[in-house]
Parts: structure tokens; sequence; C-alpha cells
């Protein structure tokens, strides 16, 4: 039997919840997918465990099979049962990067940057150092800045900033250099014993870019910013990775490919099997247990 290991962002990819519409169709549809065996379900988010059970809740989500969580510096295994698993083996070998400073001592460094400021203490961990930046301050130069100091520390530091499209405000995830998205993702493909051919992920935004622009099969879905289309093209391409990033267009069994409407569509792409299934199930309903 054909495997599965379908990785999607929670907000405005997954979760409709940024200005644009998403086609009716697109939730039901993404559901059926997702109940089938040979589909392995994970959550990718930079939400902390609670803020992704609480958008469970509150979207009507699938309950996944496993959740990266905090921008990778988490990774849960979900049962049947609603029980959450921390993988042990996965924070150990991020937590060299740190050089035995902690969370508090990391945020000593920065504290003097001008227009840095911590976010609250729920979305912060051990592994996890994030802050908000002011609108008017530049969130490059501002990561810079932070690296830089960081580095002259001895800690090894992945800086990941984005902006939150509600708010406009800009965010700053300062992360142990073997973690990220990208590095949870293919652990959990080793763990998990799923290949890249097997693997597809779908996201929105600049702090998805380094999954978008890897070798791992990508869907950007339509209704993210310009600004994060055109970056996810130009480090594609610099990666020689450009036909692993698909961007949803719409069109796709009628849907406008905003949120789980481009998540299927891209997924089709990489796997026509599964478009085929899809266009069946629009056409009749699917008996369980049918074979893709």
């Amino acid at each position: 039997m054909d495997r599965y290991l379908i990785c999607t962002d929670l907000d405005r990819t997954l979760i409709p919840n940024g200005p644009a519409a998403e086609s009716a169709e697109a939730a039901p549809r993404f559901a059926r997918l997702v109940e089938r065996p040979e589909v392995t379900l994970a959550y990718v988010s930079g939400r902390h465990r609670e803020l992704v059970e609480e958008a469970i809740t509150q979207y009507a989500l699938p309950q996944p099979d496993f959740v990266v969580g905090d921008v990778g510096t988490t990774l849960y295994r979900v049962g049947a049962d609603g029980d959450w698993v921390r993988n042990a083996e996965w924070e150990a070998s991020i937590a060299a990067d740190w050089s035995g400073k902690s969370h508090g001592e990391l945020a000593a460094l920065l504290a003097e940057i001008p227009g840095l400021r911590l976010q609250e203490v729920a979305k912060q961990n051990r592994f996890k150092l994030s802050y908000y930046v002011d609108q008017d301050m530049d969130l490059d130069a501002i990561s810079q800045s932070a690296a830089s100091r960081l580095r002259v520390s001895g800690v090894r530091a992945r800086l990941v900033s984005s902006h939150d499209d509600l708010s406009g405000e800009g965010l700053l995830d300062v992360l142990p250099a073997s973690a990220s998205k990208r590095h949870a993702i293919e652990a959990l493909m080793e763990y998990e014993g799923f290949g890249r051919e097997q693997t597809v992920f779908c996201g929105d935004s600049g702090n998805d870019l380094e999954v978008l622009a890897s070798p791992v099969a990508a869907v950007l879905v339509a209704n993210a910013r310009d600004e994060v289309k055109r970056r996810a093209i130009e480090l594609a391409d610099e990666a020689g990775c450009n036909d692993r990033l698909y961007i949803a267009r719409g069109g796709f069994l009628g849907m406008n490919g905003n949120y789980r409407g481009g998540m299927l569509e891209g997924i089709a792409h990489y796997h026509p099997e599964i478009g085929e299934w899809l266009e069946g199930l629009v056409a009749q309903p699917v008996t369980a247990g049918a074979d893709l």
C-alpha cells in the first residue's frame, strides 16, 4: 500500500484565518483525504501545543498523527486517544547548539537591541526565543544584529523572520541552528520511514521558506503574500529545487487555490493518483477502504 506524509503549516494554510476567502468544498475534501489509512498527517507550526489544540477545536481540524510545534523545536506523536508524546530524541539532538546557555541568558544577550520585544511567556520554550519587531524597524537589520551577538557568544542559532499578515508586525524566532521546520520534518521522515517521494509540505509564510526551497516537495498556497511567492521562487532556483516547489493558482476542481484548496491542488500535482481520487470524490461518494 502506498503511504503519504502530508505536512502542513496551520495559520493561513490549513486554517483559513487570513483575509482571502476559502472555497467551501476545500475543507470537507481535505478531511476526507486525511481520513484515509494511507495518509499520515503532521501539523508543522510556530504555535505551541496548547495553541495547536485550541486551533483543532476552534476550526474543527482533523486530528493529526504528529505535530511539529514551536517552529520546529518540539515534535509530538499524537495518539488515537489524543495523548501527546514528546520526542525526547529530537530535543536532545538540538540542545547542543545553545552551548549550555539558558533561555534567560540568551534573552539577556539580545535585550539591548532596539525594536525587539519578547513575545508572551506562553510563546517561548527552552529552545525557542520569540520576539515582536516594531513595524517601523528594519526586520532584516535587527535579525543580523541579533545573529552577530549570538555568534560572538558561541551560540549556534537559526533566526527566522516573518510578518504577521493581520497586524503587520515583524516576528523573529531565535532557534538552535539544527532546529527548523525543515529539520524537524526531515527527522520525522527518518523516524517514520517516509521518503521524499512520499512527503509533501504545504505553507504560506516567511517561516516556511526553508522547506519551500528544499528537496522536500512543497506547496505554496495561492493566498500567500506576493513577496513570499517571489522569495520562494528565488530560493528554490538558487538551491536547484524549483521542480520541488508548486505555487497554487486555483482552478483545481473549481476551487480558488487558497488555504486547503491550494493544498489539495499541490498534493494532486505531485501525486496524480490522489487528484484522480479527489475527482472521483466530486463525482460520487467514495466508499471507505477504496484504494487510491
